[in-house]
Order: structure tokens, then sequence, then C-alpha cells
């Protein structure tokens, strides 16, 4: 048999397996939530306070993810502010809501990694014996809260090109005494933990997870310029068949869907026409319409912030549209 022969038997069935491992149900109604964090409002110079409550009250969110960004919630050490985290699960629970948190180091927002000015300085195995710390603050603070549905620890931890001079390597036994912690303290909430959706093959978090959640991410701006990635929504059938064929059936979130603008430069410093270049109402539509072909039927939205600095500035045609999806 010729080389080429073999090469295009070789091609042949690895397409018919990705086809019979691209099958899979797709939800007929998918519920709707929102990423949500004071850090990013900050960045936005909207007032936190005054943008959770919209996306409470005028777009009727009702599944969140917080996340407690260390540097906001121990700016010094052993002196804890739970200022913002207090009053959003309070009004979570009033209002029937559901809360995902996210504890750790790496979390939801540029640079990835964050910790605070005092903690910098300190060995690595130091550092983490204080990061532990917090984390058993924080659980113990929020684990009696009703709202509380998941504990989300680290963020895409096994993503770890991404952001590596500011993260460091992955200390995978690190990550799950992290686990352990949370467990420990709080046996009754599953623990999620996340993976890119375009890199990672999911399988380093998904065995590790209570439930797994995914990132997407269709229009992204690398160091040569825009691109959209060249995958369909079977792309993400594909991955959720193949980690179960492995590890078995467990939940599974898309936790981060991101509706605002991937940029090189601060989104308010960015002309309005810039933005929509990179996320006008066109490809939110367009992404909205691409994560409902995945397969999740759980569906977490990056960009409600935005969405609200827009709406200030003029611009509702997000907002609108996002509020058909928790309106349905």
């Amino acid at each position: 048999m010729s080389k080429l022969k073999k090469f295009l038997i070789t091609i042949g069935i690895v397409a018919v397996a990705l086809f019979f491992l691209s099958i899979r149900d797709i939800p007929e109604e998918i519920t709707y939530g929102v990423s949500f964090s004071k850090f990013h409002t900050d960045e936005l110079k909207l007032d936190w306070k005054e943008t959770y409550l919209a996306l409470l009250n005028d777009l009727g969110v009702k599944h969140f993810r917080f996340s407690a960004h260390w540097p906001n919630t121990e700016p010094q050490e052993g002196k804890y502010n739970f200022t913002e985290l207090d009053f959003q699960m309070a009004e979570a629970q009033k209002q029937g809501a559901d809360v995902i948190l996210a504890v750790g180091r790496r979390l939801p927002g540029w640079p990835e990694c964050h910790e605070p000015e005092w903690v910098k300085e300190l060995p690595v195995t130091e550092r983490r014996e204080k990061l532990l710390k917090t984390i058993e603050v924080i659980v113990n603070r929020y684990k009696s809260n009703p709202a509380l549905k998941y504990w989300q620890v680290e963020n895409e931890p096994f993503f770890s090109f991404f952001s590596r001079s500011n993260c460091m390597q992955l200390n995978k036994e690190f990550l799950e005494k992290e686990i352990a912690l949370v467990k420990k303290l709080d046996p009754s909430r599953p623990v999620i933990l996340t993976s890119s959706g375009e890199f990672n093959l999911w399988f380093q978090a998904y065995k590790r997870a209570d439930v797994f959640g995914s990132s997407l991410y269709l229009y992204v701006w690398w160091k040569n310029g825009p691109i959209r990635y060249p995958i369909t929504p079977g792309f993400f059938r594909i991955k959720q068949n193949l980690v179960e064929l492995l590890y078995g059936k467990k939940p599974k979130i898309l936790i981060e869907l991101s509706t605002e603008p991937w940029l090189l430069q601060p989104i308010i410093t960015a002309p309005i026409e810039l933005q929509m270049q990179r996320m006008g109402i066109d490809k939110f539509r367009e992404i909205i319409e691409f994560s409902s072909k995945t397969g999740f039927d759980k569906q977490y939205l990056w960009g409600a912030e935005w969405w609200y600095w827009l709406k200030k500035q003029g611009y509702p045609e997000h907002w609108q549209e996002a509020q058909k999806l928790f309106n349905q």
C-alpha cells in the first residue's frame, strides 16, 4: 500500500471518528447567567453597586459568577474587606438569584493572577500558605448563604502558556490542596474547575472537578491582529464527548462566553468605532447563535459590565439584546 493511500485512509478514519464524536444533543432551552466583578467595573470607571443592581433589576439576571479577587478581599495582611461581596451575596439571596463564587489567586480578568501588594515579596511557599488562609476565611464566611450554588477554585489553571509571566508555572499539588480545602470546609457544594475552550484538552481540569466549566472566545486579538478562531460549535461537542468517554459524565457549564471586545488597550480608551468593530451587535448575535449549538445548557456571559457602560454612553443595543436572553 502506498504512503499516500495510507495517509488518505488515516485521514478518513479520523474524519469519521470526529463526525461521530460531534454528535450530541442540543438543548432546547439554555439558562443564561453573567460574570460580574467590582474589579471590572473599576476598570470601566463604573459605580459597581449601580451596575450590579441594574443587572439584577433591569436585565433580570438570576445566575451570577462572582470572583473574590485577593487584592480586594485582603488588601492588608489579616485585614479583610467583604463590603462588596457581602452586598452582592445578600442581594442575590434577596432576589432569588444563585451564585458561583470563584476563589484563588488566578481569577477572571487580566492579568489573570491577582495578588495584594503585601504578599508579592514573600517566598512562594509562604504566599501559598497565606492564600490558603484567605480561601478558608472566604469559604467560612459565605458557605451558609443559600444563594451560593458552586465554588470555583482558580480560573483555567491548566492554561499555562497564557499569562505565564504573571502566573508562573502551575503547581498541581498546590491546586489539589486548594480543592481539598474548599471541599473540607464546605462538603455540601460542588467545586467547579475551568479550562480554555479553544486550547486545552480539558482532561486535567475535568477529572478533578465536580462540575466542569469551559470558556468560549470566538473573536480575539493577538499580536499579529484580530482573528476569528476557525472553529465550529461541533468543536465543543467533540471535546465534551471525548472527556465523557475517558472520565464519565458530570455537569458541564459554558462558564465564560465572551461578549465584549478583545483589545490591546483598556476598553474605555478605545474609540467606540473600534469597540463595535470587534464586538458589534452582529458579532454579539453570532456568538449567542454559535454557543446555542455547542451542547451546553448553562451559559455565563462575559461582558455584562461593558454592556452597561455602552448603555450609559448612548449605545443600548447590547443591553437590549441581552434582555431578550434573560427574559425568555
